[in-house]
């Protein structure tokens, strides 16, 4: 935790009389979690700010909070806070460089050193744990809502895959329990991101049924459109079934590729042990270690990134061997 870092960003929230949070696009639970939580922070602290959240709203997102519409106008003499996002093609409102002052809040391995100032942190397993980094830091000051609690523990909960993955420490915990003590009511959240239409559950059938494995340790499932359409799912939906392919012994790497609009292919890759961010990184994407995400655009594409994590997936079990 970079304390000097926190006191400035601090002090301009402080200094300004308008703040607009930026999440990234496509959004997740974290990125999302963060802004509103953020937000919630602002307006609660401080009544007489005017605070915005704009971008884009998921499905999967929408309980977490409403964004906002607002205007070209409404970025002049604005802060500007983009948060969860490691470069700046990917901020959902590319106006971001029409305020004041921007300011970077990420946990991702830094891409573009976009702003005018950047907070870093890639030992938080979650962007939601630096917003409550900044919490902590001046929690005598500041206050929070019961909204911005539950968006907070929202972003964690979901990056953290439940507190499974990489990262998770023990300081991960101590910043949680701030929201218990501070009356969060998880069982709020649970009943958002547990809750499956049928729909959803019948396509995870097809996903358990028809993935692939290569010999060498890739599990991975192909989504179309026309999959989507036949199953009644959005593709949000369907990619969202990525860790449904993490549960086999053999197999450290696994993946997800799936047809948004207009037949752009994107891919989330997990892993186990394998550094999936190396490989998403020479296909244009990039994230976490053991989580990152590729806009691969063709079919073609995707097929050679397939290519290359059966690689990656053989040469980690060799050295295991």
């Amino acid at each position: 935790m970079d304390k000097t870092k926190l006191k400035e960003i601090y002090n301009r929230i402080k200094a300004y009389d308008k703040v607009i949070i930026l999440p990234h696009g496509r959004p997740d639970g974290d990125c999302i979690g963060s802004a509103i939580g953020l937000k919630e922070i602002i307006k609660t602290s401080f009544p007489d700010k005017a605070v915005y959240v704009s971008g884009e709203i998921s499905e999967f997102t929408s309980f977490i909070g409403t964004l906002d519409t607002i205007e070209d106008e409404t970025f002049k003499d604005a802060l500007v806070i983009a948060v969860d996002t490691a470069n700046k093609n990917r901020i959902a409102d590319q106006r971001y460089d029409q305020g004041s002052y921007l300011i970077k809040i990420d946990h991702h391995i830094p891409v573009d050193d976009y702003g005018n100032m950047q907070y870093v942190d890639t030992t938080r397993p979650a962007a939601a744990l630096i917003i409550l980094d900044l919490f902590y830091m001046f929690q005598d000051e500041l206050s929070i809502s019961e909204k911005g609690i539950q968006a907070l523990y929202t972003g964690i909960l979901t990056d953290t895959g439940r507190f499974k993955y990489e990262g998770v420490d023990g300081d991960t915990f101590r910043r949680v329990a701030m929201l218990y003590d501070m009356g969060l009511k998880p069982q709020k959240v649970y009943a958002h991101i547990d809750t499956k239409s049928e729909a959803l559950v019948r396509f995870k059938g097809y996903v358990l049924l028809n993935y692939q494995k290569t010999a060498n340790g890739l599990a991975y499932i192909k989504i179309t459109h026309e999959l989507c359409d036949e199953y009644d799912v959005s593709i949000d939906e369907a990619a969202s079934l990525v860790n449904e392919l993490s549960v086999f012994e053999d197999c450290p790497v696994w993946a997800l590729f799936a047809e948004y609009e207009e037949k752009i292919v994107r891919g989330r890759l997990r892993s186990k042990g394998p550094v999936v961010n190396e490989v998403a990184n020479q296909f244009d994407g990039g994230g976490h270690p053991m989580a990152s995400g590729v806009n691969l655009g063709t079919w073609d594409r995707a097929d050679e990134i397939i290519k290359a994590l059966d690689q990656l997936a053989k040469d980690y079990k060799s050295q295991l061997d």
